[in-house]
């Protein structure tokens, strides 16, 4: 393969990595919520110190949706979250050590995620749906073009 695909690889790799570390902070902040009844407190004290205006539309919306949220909900969030790094993190040390397992990992399981994508789609049309969706494809085509290109030829 040539540098630039494996640069492409490294990019996918760093890409799945970041997304493991988003995820176990998002855990950790899951399960430390949950034996708090103040969860929507928590977090607005969190909004503030990162910036976020108090009254926005969208920190005003997510507080809501928060303070209906069982206590169980957070330990099924946190767990839920913790799995998925777990996912992501196979996927990006794997890639980054250019594992041809790693490929076919990675495809298969972004693969399996673009018909629940389709049905979010269905479901609430928007453009980061969208973008998701076929930023997917894209990693799942490149993905088996690449793993295809370094098959050997069986005759």
């Amino acid at each position: 393969m040539t540098t630039k695909d494996n640069r492409l690889l490294r990019i996918l790799a760093a890409y799945k990595l970041f997304k493991a570390l988003i995820l176990v902070v998002a855990g950790i902040g899951a399960l430390r919520l949950l034996h708090h009844n103040d969860a929507d407190n928590i977090v607005t004290h969190l909004a503030a110190k990162l910036g976020l205006r108090p009254g926005g539309r969208y920190l005003d919306l997510a507080l809501a949706k928060l303070a209906n949220i069982p206590s169980k909900d957070f330990r099924d969030l946190g767990i839920g979250s913790f799995v998925y790094a777990a996912l992501f993190l196979t996927e990006g040390i794997g890639l980054w050590l250019m594992k041809p397992w790693a490929e076919w990992f990675t495809a298969i399981i972004t693969a399996s995620l673009i018909p629940l994508e389709i049905v979010e789609i269905h479901r609430e049309p928007t453009i980061p749906h969208i973008f998701v969706l076929l930023l997917n494809v894209v990693v799942v085509a490149y993905l088996f073009l690449r793993i295809r290109k370094e098959r050997p030829a069986s005759h």
